[in-house]
This record gives C-alpha cells, sequence and structure tokens, in this order.
C-alpha cells in the first residue's frame, strides 16, 4: 500500500468507527459521506498537528487546555443539533436532516471570543443546585445527562427526546 492508500483507509476506518458510535449513542452523522469524510480527515490532521481532535471547522490554538471546548465532538454540538440540526462543522446532523425532512442552513458560531472564555472557565455553577447546565433524566431507563436539552435519542434505551424530564 502506498502513503495515500494507508490515509484513505485510514479515513475511512476512522468514519466507520465514528459512525457506529454516533449512531450507537443516538447520534448520527452526516448523510454526505464524501463531506464526512473530508471532515474525518481534518480531525486526524489536527490530531498529528496538535495530539488531540480539534474541530476542522475553527481555529485552534494549539494548546489542549485552551481548546478543550471545541475537540470533537464539541461543546457545542448538542446544542447546534437542538437548534439548527447540525452541529458547527455539520459532521454530527440530526435524524430530520439526516433523512431529508429538513434542510441545513448555516449556522453561527457559538464558541465566546478567547476572552470571554478564560472568564467562563473561573466561573461556578450558575443554576440553583451549582451546576452550569440542567440534568435531564431518561424516564424509561434512568439515563442522566447534563446538558443544555436532552438528547434527540437516549444513547442507553434509544427512547426519544420527549421521553425526557427535567431531574435537577
Amino acid at each position: 500500500m502506498n502513503e495515500q492508500e494507508v490515509a484513505i483507509a485510514e479515513i475511512d476506518r476512522l468514519h466507520e468507527r465514528l459512525f457506529r458510535e454516533a449512531e450507537g449513542a443516538g447520534y448520527h452523522l452526516n448523510p454526505d459521506v464524501e463531506f464526512a469524510k473530508g471532515l474525518i480527515k481534518s480531525l486526524i490532521i489536527n490530531e498529528r498537528r496538535y495530539g488531540y481532535w480539534a474541530c476542522p471547522c475553527r481555529l485552534a490554538a494549539g494548546k489542549k487546555q485552551d481548546d478543550r471546548d471545541i475537540i470533537c465532538p464539541c461543546d457545542y454540538r448538542d446544542p447546534d443539533l437542538s437548534e439548527y440540526d447540525a452541529c458547527y462543522c455539520a459532521l454530527y446532523v440530526s435524524d430530520a436532516l439526516r433523512k431529508g425532512e429538513k434542510k441545513a442552513g448555516s449556522i453561527p458560531e457559538r464558541r465566546p471570543p478567547p476572552a470571554e472564555r478564560k472568564r467562563e472557565t473561573r466561573k461556578e455553577g450558575k443554576g440553583p443546585t451549582g451546576l452550569a447546565l440542567p440534568v435531564w433524566r431518561c424516564k424509561v431507563c434512568g439515563y442522566l445527562c447534563a446538558r443544555e436539552e436532552p438528547p434527540e435519542v437516549c444513547p442507553i434505551c434509544k427512547a426519544k427526546k420527549d421521553r425526557f424530564e427535567r431531574f435537577m
């Protein structure tokens, strides 16, 4: 195998792995396989460059501590999926977008500027419980997650979003 064939094989293996992991956790990769593989190629490049999967659509600082929020899957994936049916780079998409029931649109950048990110890391919890995010509980299996919105599908029992309740 030459270097190009090895690179293609590596991208194909990672695409297959990410697809299985996403589907198993109630997420979906972009159904445009060539587009998704282009993003995956960029993740591999960023991993070699920085040592971690910095989002391929954002400028990484090159310091893991400063880029934790944009390591794929980034902190902004779930809110972007809930609001825009795709994450910022569109590697992950909602079920409705995957099925063609919705069209992809532009997704504004959620990531705060560097000065704001530094302030946020010093803040403590924001909610009445001291937690920064609400906790959601799957009423079917009891799975708990802390995020702005419940997941589209429970990664454990595959129950839909409407089967979640605010737990804390």
